[in-house]
């Protein structure tokens, strides 16, 4: 049941949300067709889920900060992936073991119930480093019955819990059930700033045994955040963010990385994994978390980059942070993912637009030679050969610049919105995501090398009609 400071914390945001949220929604660059915040933070998605008719989306919030903030779940619920509910705060940073922030984590279904694991931060008094010491990262889990409110929450593990060798980073647990086991795969960081997987094991979903430890021959960052690991078409992967990779001109040009391992043999025991894939090479992607709805597996990522040089003033301005990326559908074709938009997002096309009037808009883009699309006058796409090139100025970048996929481009689709792209290459082979921003009166893309068909793109409903 809520507790007093639950309570406290639930008017003081519904308090602010009434207050701000109306400046937050007159920003030009407020998305047309991706979630954000209704004020506030937002990072990781969190808990996705599909609970009888409803998809669930909680996500990483800092309602009283669009610079940061301490973290709670927000939530956000629809019936088809296009009209969206935006429901009350879900977890507050109100319990023992979370008061510092209620960290990632991932949702479990099972006879319409959800149960939320996440992690717990506790920041402790004193000279630490919050590394070796001074972090408590708990394992927890809240249940909710209703889909709106969580009716218990309980401390699972500790970090004396998790193996020997760790440091206090520990967290963002992703479960599922599978051959009448529940397992659960967290992100760690070693004491020698290693990353990798840690595998649990449970059979009532609240006792959990470490079985087994996943990572590459040699280290591969100091820190693997967000894991997610799951089977497509017989072949195993594991998503994950890896912090401390090196930096590459074309490669892993990011802050910190995101991309998945394919994985060969059974993750419960012997296993290894295949070199390392990103999964978007633009500015914006990190942290995404996929589930299951029937027989397709969905993703959501973050529209962020944690530590960037790079920022989002425009919006910051206007008292919000950062948004999701839309939903994709994830396949796998020759060992290697792709991700693309779910069908559903083609029921927002509005009409046909003429390349010169394009302004909020769902393109595709056949390539026949080498060439470049400019969009607004303010991102700039190149392809030649081998490669793909996203230039963005100093304005409409924010501090964004240039990067760079290795492929050979022979199809596109972009999605425009007001101050971000998406840009999918080959039907999602190779993806570049990214804010930026343009002067909101802004229309026109002049292509070179390619024929395009575009519509314009409806606004997204997003009701807010639940509160407490």
């Amino acid at each position: 049941m809520p507790n007093d400071l639950q309570s406290d914390l639930s008017r003081l945001v519904a308090r602010i949300e009434r207050e701000d949220a109306p400046l937050a929604a007159a920003d030009p660059y407020r998305p047309y067709f991706h979630l954000a915040p209704p004020v506030g933070w937002m990072n990781d998605p969190n808990g996705l889920c599909r609970c009888g008719e409803c998809y669930h989306v909680f996500y990483q919030y800092g309602p009283f900060d669009p610079e940061g903030g301490v973290k709670h779940w927000g939530h956000y619920r629809s019936r088809d992936l296009l009209r969206w509910e935006k429901c009350p705060v879900l977890l507050f940073p109100s319990d023992t073991w979370d008061l510092h922030g209620v960290f990632s984590g991932s949702a479990l279904v099972e006879d319409g119930v959800m149960y939320l694991y996440y992690t717990g931060n506790v920041l402790s008094a004193g000279a630490h480093d919050y590394i070796t010491s001074g972090r408590g990262h708990n394992t927890a889990l809240a249940v909710c019955r209703d889909g709106l409110t969580a009716e218990t929450n309980e401390l699972l593990m500790e970090n004396r819990d998790y193996p020997a060798g760790l440091s206090c980073h520990v967290r963002d647990p992703k479960v599922w059930a599978q051959d009448g086991r529940y397992y659960m795969v967290q992100g760690a960081r070693t004491l020698d700033d290693r990353g990798e997987v840690l595998v649990f094991e449970s059979t009532d979903k609240r006792r959990w045994t470490h079985i087994n430890t996943i990572r590459t021959p040699a280290p591969f960052g100091y820190m693997w955040e967000c894991p997610d690991l799951f089977e497509l078409d017989g072949q195993w992967f594991l998503c994950c963010s890896p912090q401390g990779v090196p930096h590459e001109k074309k490669r892993f040009q990011n802050t910190y990385s995101c991309g998945f391992f394919p994985l060969s043999g059974d993750f419960r025991s012997a296993c290894t994994l295949s070199a390392f894939i990103e999964l978007d090479c633009g500015f914006d992607f990190y942290a995404p978390q996929s589930f299951l709805d029937g027989a397709r597996r969905i993703q959501f990522g973050w529209m962020g980059m944690p530590d960037a040089p790079c920022g989002n003033p425009a919006t910051v301005a206007c008292g919000w942070q950062h948004c999701l990326t839309v939903p994709c559908e994830l396949t796998q074709r020759g060992g290697r993912l792709h991700r693309y938009p779910v069908k559903e997002l083609e029921q927002l096309r509005e009409k046909p637009v003429s390349p010169e009037n394009a302004h909020i808009f769902d393109m595709e883009l056949r390539i026949f030679c080498p060439g470049r699309l400019v969009i607004r006058g303010a991102a700039v796409v190149e392809w030649s050969d081998d490669e793909v090139i996203l230039s963005l100025g100093a304005v409409s970048g924010a501090g964004r610049t240039v990067r760079y996929a290795r492929t050979q481009a022979q199809t596109m689709r972009i999605l425009a919105d007001a101050s971000s792209l998406e840009i999918f290459i080959n039907h999602g082979e190779t993806v570049l995501t990214t804010r930026y921003y343009p002067d909101p009166a802004a229309r026109g893309v002049v292509l070179d090398g390619g024929t395009a068909q575009l519509w314009s793109i409806n606004r997204m409903e997003i009701m807010d009609g639940i509160s407490r």
